[in-house]
């Protein structure tokens, strides 16, 4: 174990100085991969959150939140470093090295089962803003999840919510998940690389890559989750996703922090929610739209749907997330998960109010 830490303390430190840079300048000059540093916050700690993929659209709050000037606005520094699975920043949470993640809530019920007590404290999203596509070589062998049986497909790492809710897709269809190959390929460049080469013939992925797999004509939408109808289609009901979640010992002992934190991306969903996709595209890297900027305004837009606009879990949620877990994970057929445990909806109640306020 203590090798284990060490060897994710030495990559989480590799990315961060790869990636981070020290900022201090209006909102519009924020790195997307560094750290906003916030006045009178010099010499403080800086609040390191790990990204499930800085550049994917689903993600898209963490990055506009820092472009947006919000974390400094609350007087927090915040850093922001990447892995390109969720599984893999889950790792780096549990290790210690992070405090916090931007990524998939469907971790925090199976690090509960297994003695670890994380929670989401801002939900960004109610969908998975997913997306199950077939390669064109393999379309016309591919209609629906019942003919996964003997296909590889890909996803973002072995273990990672793309991985979760392919499986749940091939079960629900009465595919055992023995009974097709798993592989993992990332996002981007690499998932379009493994679709053109044959390597999978379809896999789940998220925006801007399913935009340019359209836009290549490289393969076909088969299962679409990036709105609240596709969600309730594939899955039986809104599956909270993206959100920022921390160990729950770190949020009792660091509330203040936390609060800062809700509070600043309260803002920007709201922000969100009243800008153009043009707006809000305008407003990230230049080099997150590597198929161009319409190409981009158009994945933003495509995704939009599957973000809250106040952070707080949707009611009925975590129970359709455990209900799809159970389906297939060995873990969570019959551990005892307390839901009430694995969120919270105190801080960002608390950031709305304060808008309101305001």
């Amino acid at each position: 174990m203590r090798t284990f830490s060490k060897l994710a303390r030495v990559r989480a430190a590799a990315v961060a100085g790869a990636l981070c840079l020290s900022l201090a300048g209006c909102a519009d000059e924020v790195s997307s991969n560094g750290a906003e540093q916030a006045p009178g916050a010099a010499g403080g700690d800086t609040v390191k959150i790990m990204v499930g993929g800085l550049d994917k659209v689903i993600y898209l709050p963490a990055v506009l939140t820092q472009r947006l000037g919000h974390f400094r606005e609350q007087g927090v520094s915040v850093q922001l470093l990447t892995e390109q699975a969720g599984v893999q920043a889950t790792t780096s949470l549990v290790a210690g090295d992070v405090q916090g993640v931007v990524g998939f809530y469907d971790h925090t019920l199976g690090l509960q089962v297994k003695g670890k007590r994380v929670e989401s404290v801002v939900q960004l999203a109610q969908t998975p803003g997913e997306v199950e596509v077939v390669s064109k070589k393999a379309a016309s062998r591919i209609a629906s999840p019942k003919d996964f049986k003997g296909r590889k497909l890909g996803v973002t790492g072995l273990g990672s919510s793309t991985d979760f809710l392919t499986k749940y897709l091939a079960v629900k269809n009465g595919v055992k998940v023995s009974e097709f190959t798993p592989v993992a390929v990332g996002a981007g460049q690499t998932f379009i690389s493994a679709l053109q080469q044959g390597a999978i013939d379809g896999g789940m992925t998220t925006d801007p890559t399913v935009a340019q797999v359209l836009a290549k004509d490289l393969g076909t939408v088969l299962v679409d989750m990036r709105t609240p109808e596709g969600s309730r289609a594939a899955l039986g009901g809104l599956y909270p996703a993206s959100s920022l979640y921390m160990n729950t010992d770190w949020v009792n002992s660091h509330k203040d922090v936390v609060q800062k934190l809700a509070n600043a991306f309260v803002k920007t969903l709201k922000w969100m929610s009243e800008h153009t996709p043009e707006e809000i595209a305008a407003k990230m890297p230049a080099d997150y739209a590597k198929g161009g900027k319409e190409l981009y305004a158009q994945a933003v837009k495509s995704t939009l749907p599957m973000f809250t606009k106040d952070g707080v879990m949707p009611a009925d949620g975590p129970r359709t997330v455990l209900e799809v877990l159970r389906s297939f994970h060995p873990d969570l057929k019959n551990g005892e998960v307390d839901l009430a445990k694995t969120y919270t909806t105190e801080f960002v109640r608390k950031a709305g109010l304060v808008r309101k306020a305001g």
